[in-house]
């Protein structure tokens, strides 16, 4: 099957930026549509509870602003559908995306961590591979093990 949707979930590292340079140019080449999700849950998981409305506000405001800036030189590779910042934990963010967009892909970039930092904070990438509804494509940077 050919992708026709393809998510890209973003938490603003290099390594998900390679996943989306990658998920664009993938759908360039096929005429596939790009979903792009940031969750702010993935960025401050223990504090999560304690912030106010007017924190929260500000950190959805500050990753939109972020995700457009980042989307902004990639407009004219490829389209795309929905942009979205959302108050959830990334996995179940990413998996409630994937079943709302109807994805046939998502494109994840993994940090490739072993040990002790992998237990302590766990991969989403590999939770997101697990249970995933549609095919997963992890990335990794260049020069990782």
């Amino acid at each position: 099957m050919i992708p026709t949707n393809i998510l890209v979930p973003t938490d603003f590292s290099p390594c998900a930026e390679r996943a989306l340079d990658y998920a664009c140019a993938l759908a360039a080449k096929l005429g596939a549509k790009v979903h792009v999700i940031n969750a702010i849950g993935a960025v401050l998981p223990e504090l999560s509870v304690a912030l106010t409305d007017q924190m929260l506000s500000s950190i959805r405001h500050n990753n939109t602003a972020a995700l457009e800036k980042l989307l902004a030189g990639r407009r004219a590779q490829v389209a795309f559908g929905e942009v979205n910042v959302v108050d959830d934990d990334a996995r179940d963010a990413i998996l409630k995306a994937a079943n709302a967009v109807h994805a046939d892909l998502i494109v994840i970039g993994t940090h490739g961590r072993r040990g002790l930092s992998r237990m302590l904070l766990g991969s989403v990438a590999e939770d997101v591979l697990r249970r995933a509804p549609c095919p997963v494509l992890t990335v990794r940077l260049e020069g990782q093990p």
